[in-house]
């Protein structure tokens, strides 16, 4: 959901962070032990933000240690918390695959669409059960020096537009915004669009001058960001659901006593039994507040013969990905459909 900034303020906001973070040693050596940062890449009142407040909660009521948690923007934007937490100055970060992506290109196969169920309490246990989340994805997080603790789904992801989309041929030449991820960008290619990488704060201003004419997002997310007063169109087209993670830096993860490691894997599992039953019902009840506040907004679920074009396009992608990825893509891939089926 988020963007990169430039380099030049990403070099500014890694000095602040780094000497944030010399500060606090000097002034209290004995605390920052004690002390672990966590950032992410939403407001505290949106999903990751729950997510980090349960998992700071178990933490501290199971432990003498505390968690500090800092929201999207208070440390930079995707890439700037990415790195800290690769450089150990972070020692938990919470970053969707469509960003990681750069780093682990296996992890685009969240962005496959039709791949994931629309189906919330399959979701919830493919998330929790799945090998190739589970077991599989922990290497080639850990080749990152990154601790994979969990993954978790925040909703079915829209499309808002500024002409209603009923099929594929609606978005011929509407410039749709997507995120730095090669495989979205090869989704909306295949659907039609022009696909249009931007930074997330210069979504609303693009969509508000017609720079770009739609984007997409979880509902909850079309609700805060407020993305509903620049677009007239809401479309479910039931191609993805957007996927987020929770990651710990490796070193700082491996240092830890066996008792510690212990207290973060409860905590993560603890915050995902708490996010999953938080979500329920949240997409509709983010939507009537939309409609509240927007009565002409428009809200479309594609049937099943609406939907065919994008379901012949995702099989492009799906080989795009193959094609991207290699042997380990398709395996990954693979042992995915195999989880999913066995989740059902």
């Amino acid at each position: 959901m988020r963007s990169y900034p430039d380099h030049s303020r990403r070099a500014a906001l890694g000095v602040v962070a780094a000497s944030l973070l010399a500060v606090t040693s000097l002034a209290a050596p004995a605390a920052m032990a004690d002390s672990w940062k966590y950032a992410f890449e939403e407001a505290i009142h949106e999903v990751q933000g729950v997510y980090a407040t349960k998992f700071k909660e178990a933490i501290e009521k199971n432990s003498d240690h505390t968690v500090q948690l800092f929201p999207y923007g208070t440390l930079g934007e995707s890439a700037d918390i990415m790195e800290q937490a690769q450089a150990g100055i972070l020692q938990f970060v919470n970053q969707s695959p469509g960003f990681t992506g750069a780093l682990i290109p296996e992890a685009q196969v969240f962005f496959v669409p039709y791949l994931l169920p629309t189906d919330q309490a399959h979701l919830a246990r493919f998330y929790k059960e799945s090998k190739a989340i589970n077991e599989d994805f922990k290497g080639l997080y850990a080749a990152q020096g990154l601790e994979l603790l969990s993954m978790y789904p925040e909703g079915e992801v829209a499309m808002t537009t500024k002409e209603p989309v009923t099929g594929c041929a609606d978005l011929e030449e509407v410039k749709f915004r997507v995120m730095t991820n090669p495989l979205l960008v090869e989704s909306y290619r295949a659907f039609g669009a022009t696909p249009t990488p931007l930074p997330w704060g210069e979504v609303y201003g693009g969509l508000q001058t017609n720079i770009i004419q739609g984007q997409e997002n979880p509902t909850f997310f079309l609700y805060s960001t407020k993305i509903y007063e620049v677009t007239d169109h809401i479309t479910y087209t039931g191609h993805n659901n957007f996927t987020t993670a929770l990651m710990a830096n490796k070193d700082f993860y491996d240092g830890l006593s066996a008792e510690d490691q212990k207290l973060i894997r409860d905590a993560a599992t603890a915050a995902y039994d708490y996010i999953v039953t938080y979500q329920e019902g949240l997409a509709e009840q983010e939507l009537k507040k939309i409609m509240a506040a927007k009565p002409e907004m428009t809200v479309t679920v594609l049937n099943d013969e609406q939907r065919a074009c994008f379901k012949e396009a995702a099989e492009e992608v799906e080989a795009k990905f193959i094609e991207m990825t290699g042997d380990s893509g398709k395996a990954i891939l693979e042992q995915m459909k195999a989880d999913l089926e066995a989740t059902k």
